[in-house]
């Protein structure tokens, strides 16, 4: 395993985690990014991937209108969707570098709840798999690239490992603030600031009533209703929906750590801030060691924060297009 030191250093007033965290996905970042980036919308194409066992995904792409520098995929994180203010910024700097973007959604992200019965959980990975492979179908390249933040992160690591068996293209793949230990990242929402574990509390409850609108036979309703607690809604919906018999065998499912990476052989990068309110930057030190992997601790930028001034610029997005050109066309250089 690689490590670098970051060039990331904000002004002091934007050092704070919370600040970094909560500003980036704030109004006061979402409503401008929409509307430097209402072209992307406009020409946005709606897809639909044709994943195994009759399961469908959700994504949009948006093309170059001349050949590009290769096709970024975009993972966002849990209750995140192609919306999400990362996902626009990052998705608006690689079109204007020259790459063709395709966001896809997880399922029973976005606008996607009502394309498969059953529901969302972070073990299903051959589904995200699939998809990726059938986005490299119907949009051939030479160079193909995989980011995702958060939750996102975690499956383009687990796709990253996983890659060459399922004869998936992959020429660098970079994870922003990944979920590595799912167990502790869930204790830190429990048990850390209110403000997180109430933001990711009611969105998945929001989501989950979206989707018994389309499948009420799944009958969990008057059950959401009495949850109070991420710990509550894990408590019944792992064993009832997920096919594990208690959370923690679930959270091991899909943990980066032990021997996840071990095989990896595809390059990828890690930026995981030092002060990540959701992510203990030590879980690192769990991960098998690999040739293949990258690991970028900045001491600041909470998480998926990485603001670089009060104008609000991500600095992630520019990290990123870094990272991508130096894997261009075959010639990989070190990150600096």
């Amino acid at each position: 395993m690689h490590t670098l030191e970051s060039g990331f250093n904000p002004p002091r007033t934007l050092r704070n985690a919370h600040l970094q965290t909560l500003v980036s996905s704030s109004f006061l970042r979402k409503w401008p990014l929409r509307w430097k980036a209402r072209h992307l919308a406009r020409q946005a194409e709606d897809v639909i991937l044709q994943c195994s066992d009759g399961i469908r995904l959700h994504g949009l792409y948006n093309p170059q209108p001349a050949p590009a520098q290769g096709l970024a995929i975009l993972l966002h994180g849990w209750e995140g969707c192609a919306e999400s203010s990362y996902q626009i910024s990052t998705a608006l700097t690689l079109q204007r570098a020259g790459f063709d973007v395709f966001r896809l959604h997880l399922r029973d992200h976005g606008p996607s709840h009502r394309l498969n019965p059953e529901l969302f959980n972070s073990s299903r990975l051959q589904e995200v798999l699939d998809a990726v492979k059938e986005v490299q179908r119907l949009y051939p390249h030479d160079d193909y690239y995989l980011a995702g933040h958060s939750l996102g992160g975690n499956f383009a690591l687990r796709i990253a490992a996983r890659a060459p068996e399922e004869s998936i293209s992959l020429r660098q793949v970079v994870a922003v603030c990944p979920v590595l230990d799912p167990l502790r990242t869930m204790n830190e929402l429990e048990n850390g600031s209110q403000i997180y574990h109430q933001y990711f509390l009611r969105r998945w409850k929001r989501s989950l009533a979206i989707k018994l609108e389309h499948f009420p036979e799944l009958g969990y309703g008057d059950s959401l209703l009495a949850m109070q607690s991420l710990g509550d809604m894990n408590a019944y919906f792992v064993p009832h929906h997920t096919g594990f018999s208690d959370p923690e065998s679930y959270y091991n499912a899909y943990a980066l750590t032990g021997d996840t990476l071990a095989g990896l052989s595809v390059p990828a990068h890690i930026i995981l801030s030092q002060d990540d309110p959701m992510i203990p930057a030590d879980d690192l030190e769990k991960l098998a060691a690999s040739d293949s992997l990258t690991v970028e601790t900045p001491h600041y930028g909470g998480h998926c924060g990485f603001l670089k001034d009060w104008r609000l610029r991500g600095w992630i997005d520019d990290r990123l297009l870094e990272l991508l050109v130096a894997n261009c066309n075959g010639q990989r250089k070190e990150p600096t």
